[in-house]
């Protein structure tokens, strides 16, 4: 194994080979970081990878799959065996499921969308809290939803107040209160959300009013806060946003 480590802040963002998964790792790699791009089908990654290479950004693919415990043990061995040690842990992989009309809704719906959503950031974190805590500052990116705020849902002005759906929302709902456990429970390691905003992305059908560069603004945001700098906070692209 490999001990010793590069002075370059190292991060890894996990469904980095396409959309803002891939602006966020490109962003962050044009910070002079090294960062590992996620992607759970290894030749999707490997050719993003390349892409950002070819700006000449130091970005390496690792196979990461988010709701497999062996993918992401096997990310953690090629991490841990590099020199590049780990600082930031974007957990960006989402999915959106079906939308259903709340009483056509039923239980099995929700279970894909909460194995990535939800559970995906729980078992990346757990797994790579080793690499973290060898870091002097620490620290983890949960991409959540302004359709997982009380505050943001709940307000009429908001486009997110009329869009009605069980599965997707209470993912996020679920993913930003296990940021402020993290937050409270990992002294150390700052745990913040954030929420691109609505997004062009193959998870809306590129319905988005904003570019992918507009949507990584707020994890670039959250993933670059100094050593005192807030945990526990919910980061849009231009300040902060109501639990």
């Amino acid at each position: 194994m490999t001990t010793t480590r590069t002075t370059t802040t190292t991060a890894l963002v996990t469904g980095a080979n396409k959309g803002i998964g891939y602006e966020t790792a490109r962003q962050l790699a044009g910070l002079g970081w090294t960062v590992w791009l996620g992607a759970r089908d290894t030749e999707l990654g490997r050719k993003a990878a390349d892409a950002l290479r070819g700006e000449d950004l130091d970005v390496r693919p690792v196979t990461l799959d988010v709701t497999d415990d062996a993918s992401v043990a096997a990310a953690v061995t090629t991490v841990e065996n590099s020199a590049t040690g780990l600082d930031v842990l974007v957990n960006n992989a989402g999915v959106s499921g079906s939308l259903h009309a709340p009483a056509d809704t039923v239980a099995t719906d929700f279970l894909a969308v909460y194995a990535v959503n939800l559970l995906g950031p729980v078992r990346v974190t757990h797994a790579f809290l080793p690499l973290l805590r060898r870091s002097t500052h620490p620290r983890v990116v949960n991409v959540s939803s302004g359709l997982g705020s009380f505050g943001i849902t709940g307000d009429p002005a908001r486009l997110e107040h009329g869009l009605v759906d069980l599965v997707y929302p209470s993912s996020k709902a679920a993913l930003n209160m296990v940021t402020t456990m993290y937050a409270t429970g990992l002294p150390g390691i700052a745990v913040n959300a954030a929420d691109p905003g609505y997004t062009a992305t193959d998870l809306n059908g590129h319905s988005g009013t904003q570019t992918v560069a507009e949507g990584a603004r707020a994890s670039v945001r959250a993933a670059t806060v100094e050593p005192q700098g807030p945990t526990g906070a919910f980061f849009g692209a231009d300040g902060f946003l109501p639990w």
